[in-house]
């Protein structure tokens, strides 16, 4: 087991009914408030009100900055950076999903950055100083609400660039399963497909690693493919909701990472996707990521498929070892394309093969992602087309 430091300084407020401490959370860090939401669902639940309400309690100052996108784009942080340094804003409360709190954290950074918001992505500039953020999610898929992680898109140079900044893990997050009633099928779909990619590639790893850390990933996934069904075909089943809430949390906010050292594979492959073709980041990761491990499995990494067929699809470990692998990566398979409906192919979603090359150029940045198993530019070109 690598050396790592873990250090987690997000304070979690989980279930329901508990927006009566918001007030007090927020004003701890300041008295004018950016509030950051996306296209308007917030306001038809009624969230938008009750937020607005319990800080109006503490006589807070509100300003907003709405219509955030899927995929967030830097034209919205810059858009938070102009009204955060203009009326000098203290804390950031984020009412969203991932893209919402994804782009709040980049514009916390960007309030003390005198230049384009957009360098500090571009050029990993070391962000040493940031705005305290609060978070109310809505949507279960990115676990952003308690990292240090986010990822910001530029339509215009076709980037899609995430890093991770320890000033930009939030303070204070609101989880209530309850907010994630509305959440559509396909985006319940999507949003699981992302919390077990999570999973997935720090599981398959050729590091020596810790027993315990395996099990609990296998855990972590065992939930994920246990709820997300449930959740997509009883959308208020509380128990569903909140199984998937917390695993996505805990599927990327540090703790099974352990002090692994390969590189993700199938991120940064899905990030290209997402930024010449503006697709559901969930969706990219749910094609990519079966064609990935079919392209990664042989000899040298056949244990780790063994482990992962008879701990999690609970595949008989008498089965020549070859055939466990094969039938996990059908039954992963089953689980995204089938349980969840979601589609399997590019094709299916009008994506061709004309930019694959320079998709795995970019995403390899011309070198190689030394990964599970380390893969170059053609490997990446390889993957792309299994995934036509």
């Amino acid at each position: 087991m690598n050396n790592f430091v873990y250090d987690i300084k997000t304070k979690v407020y989980f279930g329901q009914n508990q927006l009566h401490n918001l007030g007090p959370e927020v004003k701890n860090y300041g008295k004018k408030v950016l509030l950051t939401y996306g296209g308007g669902s917030i306001k038809r639940s009624g969230l938008y009100d009750n937020v607005i309400k319990e800080l109006e309690k503490e006589g807070l100052e509100v300003f907003e900055l709405s219509n955030i996108d899927p995929n967030p784009r830097i034209t919205s942080v810059r858009k938070g950076v102009e009204i955060c340094k203009n009326e000098k804003i203290e804390v950031l409360l984020a009412v969203g999903g991932g893209s919402v709190i994804d782009c709040t954290k980049v514009i916390a950074a960007g309030t003390y950055y005198d230049g384009d918001a957009w360098d500090i992505m571009l050029n990993k500039v070391d962000v040493q100083k940031a705005l305290p953020i609060i978070t109310i999610l809505t949507l279960s898929a990115t676990g952003t609400e308690m990292n240090a992680n986010e990822v910001i898109t530029n339509l215009e140079t076709n980037d899609k660039i995430g890093l991770a900044f320890a000033p930009l893990r939030p303070k204070v997050s609101f989880l209530d399963p309850s907010l994630t009633y509305s959440v559509s099928k396909y985006q319940t779909a999507c949003g699981s497909a992302d919390i077990l990619n999570h999973i997935l590639e720090v599981y398959f790893n050729m590091d020596d690693d810790l027993y315990m850390l395996d099990t609990v990933m296998e855990g972590l996934m065992k939930t994920v493919i246990k709820y997300a069904p449930i959740a997509y075909n009883e959308p208020n089943n509380y128990e569903a909701r909140a199984n998937l809430m917390w695993a996505s949390s805990w599927a990327i906010n540090g703790f099974v990472a352990g002090g692994k050292t390969h590189d993700w594979t199938c991120h940064p492959i899905e990030h290209e996707l997402s930024a010449y073709y503006d697709i559901t980041h969930g969706l990219g990761l749910a094609i990519i990521t079966p064609n990935w491990l079919e392209y990664t499995l042989d000899e040298t990494t056949l244990p780790k498929f063994k482990q992962f067929g008879v701990n999690v699809f609970n595949i008989s470990e008498n089965l020549d070892d070859m055939e466990i692998a094969k039938i996990a990566i059908e039954k992963l398979k089953t689980f995204l394309f089938k349980d969840l409906e979601l589609d399997s192919t590019l094709s299916a979603i009008n994506i061709g093969d004309e930019k694959f090359e320079l998709m795995a150029k970019k995403a390899c940045q011309g070198g190689v992602i030394k990964g599970f198993k380390p893969l170059n530019q053609q490997d990446i070109v390889n993957i792309l087309n299994m995934c036509k």
